[in-house]
């Protein structure tokens, strides 16, 4: 949701001293800060729940400039590869002050914090005020710029008009997995001005579910993505890219943006296997260069932070270089076509037989046919069994962007054309997925693993 945001103002006053906020959220950065829900306007004026710069989740508000709450945690959220489900119960009305802000994640209440200035007892907010506009997604500064986006997917988003319900209302533990998960149908009482986002209708995210027709205006380019709480899709690792390069990793963590000086760095994804088929796309967006990008897989044992490195100079690397060669340990072999600004590379790795193949827009590279199994036919390397690997991805020029599909359907912004579907029917591609292979994420993987 970077730089795209939902907005609704109250057509009559709510409660606003009384209300929930619930949604699973995950993020795409540890590095700013990042609004949930905010609700006011310039001049110090405002209500905010957020994770803040040190990626503690927030409640805070001011009048005027002057601060009415402020509690943070201590604990910090920095997995941008898990869902969160949070919630925020504000009652102003209790008599004890630590009952008037509540905290929920994964269905746990949060006891700890690193700042607790609660507000004064039926203190008013700005949420559920005709005067104010409830913001999903973005915070309005003092200065009345649009910042603070909330960089990351949310999903099932509830707003409760004057009750303050725990988590329990919105989410369960699921018998068989000990997992929280969300309540699809929760029994809640949503009030004048509450909502339900569920973000199912691509075409009009913005749509109330709720009963209440409170729906919202989209702000920005705000796509949709098959990413849940119940299926987590591999996405580009920004904890571990270059530390000294100043890349741009955004749209969802799927869209790579080199930085300002000539140098190889390599970023990896969060999902990786060890058996089993898999199958990923990646677009190149912008090159103005033969030989700038490697795309392929890495055992995960060779990971690196430094700026400059190659991932083809080390071992268990398996790599298709846009010039056409392929690289692996440093060596480059002629191979197929070279690629170039628009081309969509695509990558089946057999982890069950210990091959790799590549595609130039859908047609195989040396007439290689990953569903062969065992002969490998036209394969570009036999695997090192035995490790896990995992998509990576290396760029070398700072015109060099590419955007990677890892089942979610999307290169940057931009569905893809075809919608094709892996034999499970998980995951939505750009070309035809060979018989057999999955797409990297956790439900694929896990009947992969207890098959």
């Amino acid at each position: 949701m970077a730089s795209t945001s939902l907005s609704r103002t109250p057509s009559s006053n709510g409660n606003k001293k009384t209300f929930t906020i619930s949604s699973w959220v995950k993020i795409s950065t540890t590095s700013s800060e990042k609004s949930i829900s905010h609700a006011g306007t310039t001049g110090g004026n405002y209500t905010l729940f957020d994770f803040n710069s040190s990626n503690q989740l927030r409640a805070i508000w001011t009048s005027g400039g002057s601060t009415l709450a402020n509690v943070s945690t201590n604990a910090v959220y920095r997995d941008t590869n898990a869902w969160y489900h949070v919630v925020f119960a504000v009652d102003t009305t209790q008599a004890t002050s630590s009952d008037r802000i509540k905290f929920y994640v994964n269905g746990e209440q949060i006891t700890s914090f690193s700042s607790s200035t609660y507000p004064s007892q039926n203190t008013d907010t700005f949420h559920n005020d005709t005067s104010y506009a409830n913001n999903v997604g973005k915070y309005i500064s003092t200065g009345g710029s649009d910042t603070s986006f909330f960089d990351g997917s949310m999903g099932h988003y509830h707003f409760i008009d004057g009750t303050a319900y725990d988590a329990s209302a919105f989410g369960e533990t699921d018998a068989t997995t000990g997992i929280w998960k969300p309540k699809t149908a929760p029994s809640v009482t949503y009030g004048t001005n509450g909502f339900f986002l569920k973000f199912e209708n691509s075409g009009s995210m913005g749509t109330d579910s709720s009963g209440n027709v409170n729906n919202f205006s989209v702000n920005g380019n705000l796509t949709q993505t098959i990413d849940t709480p119940s299926n987590v899709f591999a996405t580009l690792n920004t904890l571990i890219k270059p530390t000294t390069d100043n890349l741009t990793i955004e749209n969802g963590n799927l869209s790579r943006t080199n930085g300002t000086s000539a140098a190889w760095t390599q970023i990896y994804t969060t999902i990786g296997a060890s058996s089993g088929k898999w199958y990923f796309e990646a677009k190149i967006d912008s090159t103005s260069n033969s030989d700038g990008f490697l795309f392929g897989i890495a055992d995960v044992d060779s990971f690196n932070n430094s700026s400059g490195v190659n991932i083809g100079t080390v071992t268990r690397n398996y790599l298709y270089q846009s010039n056409g060669n392929k690289r692996t340990s440093g060596t480059d072999t002629s191979f197929g076509d070279t690629l170039t600004t628009g081309d969509i590379v695509g990558v089946a790795f057999d982890l069950d037989n210990n091959y790799i193949y590549f595609s130039k827009n859908g047609t195989w590279q040396n007439s290689g046919d990953p569903t062969s199994g065992a002969s490998g036919t036209g394969s570009a390397f036999s695997i090192t069994s035995g490790y896990t690997y995992c998509p990576a991805f290396a760029t070398y020029y700072t015109t060099d962007d590419f955007s990677a599909n890892f089942g979610n359907g999307y290169f940057g912004t931009t569905a893809v054309s075809s919608a094709e579907n892996p034999d499970d029917g998980i995951g939505i591609f750009e070309y035809d997925v060979p018989t057999g292979y999955k797409a990297l994420c956790t439900k694929s993987i896990n009947a992969q693993e207890y098959s």
